[in-house]
C-alpha cells in the first residue's frame, strides 16, 4: 500500500471509530429571542446549506496528523489549503465548536473533536501549559518567535469543552467536564485583566507592561455569550465582572468614537498611562494601520455581539446589533455586493477596501437577524454567503455565521 492510501485509509478508519450518540444533534432549530428574525427561506433549505458548508469546510481545513502512541487520532485545522499552512489557536477553537455542533450530522464528530482537542494539548504555550500555542507549523516545530497563548483560541476551546460536556458526557476518551475547567482556570489566571477584567491580548501580556498590558485588548474578544455561559457553567462571578467590563468598553467607544455606526476596531488601548478611558489604538499598535479601525479582527463582532442578542436576550448588545444593521443598510442600500472590506469607525470605507468579502458581510448577517425590518436584506445577504468558497478565515466565519443564522447555535448551558 503506498504512503497516500495508508495516509487516507488511516483517516477513513479513524474518522469512523466508534463515539457516543449526541444529546444535541445537528439540526436543532433553536427559538432565539422575541422579535428577531431568520433567513425566510424553508427551514430543510437552511439546514442543508450548514450541512454542505461544514461538510465543505472540513473537507478544506481539517487535516489528520496521524496517532498518538497509544492509537488514537489527531487533527488540527489550517489556516489555508495547502499542505504547508500552519495553524492557529484560533482555528481550534473553531474547529472544535464546529465538531461539537455539528455532531449527529457528522458521524465522525467526536473523534475529529477529540483528535483536535488532542493536537491542542499537545501544543501548549510555554507561558500557561493550560492554554495552546497561538501558532503552530504545519511541521509542529518551535515558533521562533515565542510559544505562547492568544485569547480567543482557548475562550472558544472551553466553550466548545462544554458543548461537547453537554452533547457526549464526560466518560469518553476525556473528562471533557475536567478539561473544561483546567482550561477556563488558565485563562482566569493568565489572560484576564486583575484589575480591568478585560481580555488581554494573551499570557504573553504583562498586566502592568508599558506597550500591552491589562487595557489593551481587541473587541473581538468579547465574547459575551460565551462568558455568560461560563458563569453559569461553573458559577464563578469573575465572568460577570468581565461580561461588565467589556460592556463598558464597548459603550465608551461607541459613544466617543461610533456613535454613527456602533462599529468596534481591531485593538483598543488606555488613554495614557496614568488614564484607563479606553481609545481605538493607534496605527501599527500590533498588526497594521487599521489597529484602531473596523478591520479584519473586529468583523467578527457583530456575529460575537448579536449571537448574545439572539441567545441571551442582552439589551446592551441588540442595541449595538440594530444599530450596526440600520447603519449597514444605509451605508449599501441593502445591497450586499456593497459591504466592503473594512471600515473607520466613523463608516468611511479603508483604503483598499473596495471588494466583497464573507469575512465581513457574514457577520453582518447575524446582525440583521436583531431588526425585523431588514428581511429583504438579511435574505439578499444570506444567499451571498451561504457557499462560502474563499479561504480559511472567510469560510470559518461564513460557517459559524451560518450555524447562527440557520437557527442552529445553541448555549450548552441554557435548555
Amino acid at each position: 500500500m503506498n504512503r497516500l492510501v495508508l495516509c487516507v485509509s488511516s483517516f477513513a478508519l479513524a474518522t469512523s471509530a466508534a463515539a457516543q450518540a449526541p444529546s444535541r444533534p445537528f439540526p436543532q432549530h433553536v427559538a432565539y429571542t422575541p422579535g428577531t428574525i431568520k433567513p425566510s427561506f424553508p427551514q430543510a433549505q437552511l439546514d442543508g446549506d450548514a450541512r454542505a458548508l461544514y461538510d465543505a469546510w472540513k473537507s478544506r481545513y481539517v487535516v489528520p496528523m496521524g496517532f498518538e502512541p497509544d492509537g488514537h487520532p489527531r487533527f488540527r485545522v489550517r489556516k489555508g489549503r495547502t499542505p504547508t499552512d500552519a495553524t492557529v489557536s484560533e482555528g481550534q477553537g473553531y474547529g472544535l465548536m464546529l465538531a461539537a455542533i455539528f455532531a449527529g450530522h457528522d458521524p465522525s464528530a467526536q473523534t475529529v473533536f477529540d483528535g483536535l482537542w488532542e493536537f491542542s494539548l499537545d501544543h501548549a504555550s510555554t507561558t500557561d501549559a493550560r492554554l495552546m500555542d497561538w501558532f503552530v507549523a504545519h511541521d509542529e516545530g518551535p515558533d521562533p518567535n515565542g510559544d505562547d497563548s492568544a485569547f480567543d483560541g482557548d475562550c472558544d476551546a472551553a466553550f466548545a469543552l462544554l458543548l461537547a460536556e453537554r452533547q457526549w458526557g464526560n466518560a469518553g476518551r476525556f473528562d471533557y467536564h475536567a478539561e473544561a475547567l483546567r482550561v477556563l482556570a488558565g485563562v482566569k489566571q493568565s489572560t484576564l485583566g486583575p484589575q480591568s477584567h478585560l481580555p488581554m491580548l494573551g499570557d504573553w501580556v504583562s498586566p502592568s507592561g508599558a506597550v500591552y498590558n491589562q487595557y489593551t485588548t481587541r473587541p473581538s474578544d468579547f465574547m459575551l455569550d460565551h462568558f455568560r455561559a461560563f458563569e453559569r457553567w461553573s458559577g464563578d462571578p469573575t465572568w460577570s465582572q468581565v461580561t461588565s467590563a467589556c460592556v463598558a468598553v464597548t459603550g465608551t467607544i461607541v459613544r466617543q468614537h461610533s456613535l454613527s455606526t456602533a462599529l468596534l476596531p481591531d485593538f483598543v488601548v488606555p488613554t495614557s498611562a496614568t488614564n484607563t478611558k479606553p481609545k481605538p489604538a493607534p496605527p501599527d499598535f500590533l498588526e497594521g494601520p487599521f489597529d484602531g479601525d473596523y478591520s479584519y479582527n473586529a468583523c467578527r463582532v457583530p456575529w460575537r455581539f448579536a449571537t448574545d442578542a439572539l441567545v441571551d436576550g442582552n439589551a446592551l448588545t441588540l442595541r449595538i446589533a440594530r444599530a450596526e444593521a440600520a447603519w449597514l443598510h444605509s451605508k449599501t442600500g441593502g445591497n450586499p455586493q456593497a459591504i466592503g472590506a473594512g471600515y473607520h469607525l466613523d463608516g468611511g470605507a479603508l483604503p483598499g477596501t473596495n471588494y466583497f468579502t464573507t469575512a465581513f458581510a457574514a457577520p453582518f448577517a447575524v446582525a440583521l437577524m436583531t431588526k425585523p425590518s431588514e428581511q429583504a436584506f438579511l435574505d439578499a445577504l444570506y444567499s451571498a454567503i451561504e457557499a462560502s468558497d474563499e479561504d480559511y478565515y472567510e469560510d470559518s466565519l461564513a460557517l459559524l455565521c451560518l450555524v447562527v443564522l440557520t437557527g442552529n447555535w445553541w448555549d450548552p448551558t441554557l435548555p
